[in-house]
């Protein structure tokens, strides 16, 4: 091997274990590791990036991030913008302002109160909180909901601020009424009852705690208000106050949040409401799926104790588990779930025991060994593993098991195995791996396991760096063509 081959298969990995951090990893505390580690090695990991690998550090605003981690990239590359010349500059000011509009605007916001707090203030800096601030749909009603935030970005910006919305950021008791009707109704809720309900859901809280509403009138009135996210969080409250106007179409929900709004029903009401959950899981999937057919699929799912996540993450592993669950059932030809437990019912599961990886990767095996059951399916077979990677029942009988087939049962890789891990390893800065012989990519959402699947293809060694940066340049690309 060349010295010029090493350094480039040591640039593939450090960009796959950013990838996988950077996908994973929240800086909240995990079942294996408590909040302050994660983030020291979550900075420590960014820092690395920027200054080792600017451009890849920066075309991962185009891949799957989590919201956490995007953040923090625009936030390093605003703070160091000095360290590269003009034209990287500009692509990634595309970068960010594109990201940027895709992220929840309560996230932007936030950003931008760390931008002005760590002191970071240039002409650039300044544009781009002007042209975000711009494109906003409703700057108004943005006003209203994160007036703070708002008047820190103007400030920070140089913005200038003149007639109704400036008075009302700056000096909302100068003017009797205002003619910006959402400014209005904010005025009016401060004395009357009936304005409240007018307001954004957050707003209203507030003002329905200041004139003493009850909980379960609130809710019925509010329900026109309440985004698609906000009614399915309000699920459990509404059924106790009965405000049936506050129920979500489930069908309509996202995936993943689907599942761990199921996971956090009593195992009773899964069990009387089953046909509704199933029913809203699998129309989920189904929209994720699309046109895609991957012929025999086995999946190995861990719903071990681990599961359980953390307090801040609660069954966060599991949901993404459950979740991957269905999205597997609808890409498949022909599927075979196979949970740690043993359990077959996925609408009761919880999570419990130990992790016995190794023997449900034999049993997924044997599945995949076997003759297709549907002759003439053209796709290959796959088996895919959802696990936090922690085999302990007994520990590494996964690691052996999979070597033994790679090296010796299936050396020209017939079946195709992805191990998807939903936690971020804060010693190992990456997801624990089960074996060098079986890619590991991490996961936050099951939306993105089909992408995810092709990104293994580095992760596994069969595609190098050069093709990791023409993916990436083809990412990127697709990423800003969308703006």
């Amino acid at each position: 091997m060349t010295e010029e081959t090493h350094a480039d298969l040591i640039a593939c990995e450090d960009a796959l274990m950013f990838v996988n951090a950077a996908i994973t990893s929240t800086g909240q505390r995990e079942f294996h590791h408590d909040a302050g580690e994660q983030r020291l090695s979550l900075d420590f990991l960014h820092a690395y990036m920027l200054a080792n690998y600017r451009e890849v550090y920066a075309a991962a605003l185009a891949l799957d991030v989590n919201d956490h981690n995007a953040v923090m990239i625009i936030r390093n590359l605003l703070a160091h913008a000095a360290e590269v010349g003009p034209q990287r500059r500009r692509i990634e000011g595309r970068l960010i302002a594109r990201r940027l509009e895709l992220l929840p605007p309560q996230r932007v916001y936030r950003l931008f109160r760390q931008v002005r707090r760590a002191g970071i203030n240039n002409r650039r800096v300044r544009a781009i909180f002007r042209d975000w601030l711009a494109a906003r749909p409703d700057l108004a009603f943005d006003a209203v909901k994160y007036r703070g935030a708002v008047k820190d970005a103007a400030r920070h910006a140089h913005l200038p601020l003149s007639g109704e919305l400036g008075d009302f950021l700056f000096r909302p008791r100068s003017r009797k009424s205002f003619r910006t009707p959402v400014f209005e109704t904010w005025r009016r809720a401060h004395y009357e009852q009936a304005a409240v309900y007018e307001l954004p859901y957050t707003v209203a809280q507030g003002f329905a705690a200041r004139h003493g509403i009850p909980h379960e009138v609130f809710l019925e009135r509010i329900a026109p208000k309440l985004t698609r996210l906000e009614r399915l969080r309000l699920q459990t409250s509404a059924r106790v106050h009965k405000a049936d106007a506050v129920r979500a179409d489930l069908r309509t929900m996202p995936l993943t949040r689907l599942a761990s709004y199921v996971l956090s029903l009593p195992m009773d009401e899964r069990a009387e409401r089953r046909a509704e959950l199933t029913d809203a899981l699998r129309a989920a999937a189904r929209r994720v799926a699309g046109a895609r057919a991957w012929g025999r699929v086995a999946a190995v799912l861990d719903d071990s104790y681990s599961t359980v996540g953390s307090g801040e993450k609660r069954r966060r592993p599991l949901a993404v588990a459950l979740a991957c669950h269905y999205l597997l059932e609808a890409l498949a030809t022909d599927y075979r779930p196979l949970w740690t437990s043993g359990r077959t019912d996925p609408l009761l599961l919880y999570p419990h025991g130990p992790t016995p990886l190794g023997e449900r990767v034999l049993d997924a095996l044997d599945v995949l060994a076997a003759p297709a059951p549907h002759p003439g399916t053209e796709a290959p077979d796959r088996l895919v593993i959802v696990s936090d990677g922690w085999d302990n029942d007994p520990p590494g009988l996964a690691a052996e098991v999979l070597r033994v087939w790679r090296t010796r049962l299936d050396p020209d890789g017939r079946v195709e195995i992805t191990h998807l891990n939903p936690v971020y390893d804060a010693d190992d800065f990456d997801v624990r791996r089960l074996s060098p012989a079986v890619p590991a990519v991490g996961v936050r959402d099951a939306e993105d396991l089909p992408l995810l699947v092709e990104l293994a293809r580095f992760s596994e060694g069969r595609l190098g760096l050069a093709e990791l940066r023409a993916h990436l340049d083809e990412q990127v690309e697709s990423f800003l063509e969308k703006t």
